[in-house]
């Protein structure tokens, strides 16, 4: 049975942005659902414990939004590190697979 080799390719840097992009934008619109959501039941529960009228607006304005921008900009940090390890990663074992042949 011969031997079947697959070449490893190259990676390529200009997905990297991409990936970052893609991954950060999903990321913070999931955590702007959740922490809205949280934030709806948190003011639903205190005005009716008050048993005042609860001002809806304050769940995005001071809780999803200030959330959803922290986590945005951590997720884009901690993304951007990852991808550019994966790459140096990557690259060096292509390489290594390029010269080992």
């Amino acid at each position: 049975m011969p031997s079947v080799s697959a070449q490893p390719t190259a990676p390529r840097w200009y997905f990297i942005p991409v990936r970052v992009v893609l991954v950060t934008f999903l990321l913070t619109l999931l955590s702007f659902a959740v922490s809205l959501l949280l934030g709806i039941l948190g003011l639903a529960i205190r005005a009716r414990l008050q048993g005042l009228h609860p001002n809806m607006t304050l769940a995005y304005r001071h809780v999803a939004l200030p959330s959803a921008v922290i986590v945005g900009v951590v997720a884009l940090i901690a993304l951007t590190a990852l991808e550019i390890r994966n790459y140096r990663q990557s690259k060096a074992l292509a390489e290594i697979a390029h010269n080992s042949q």
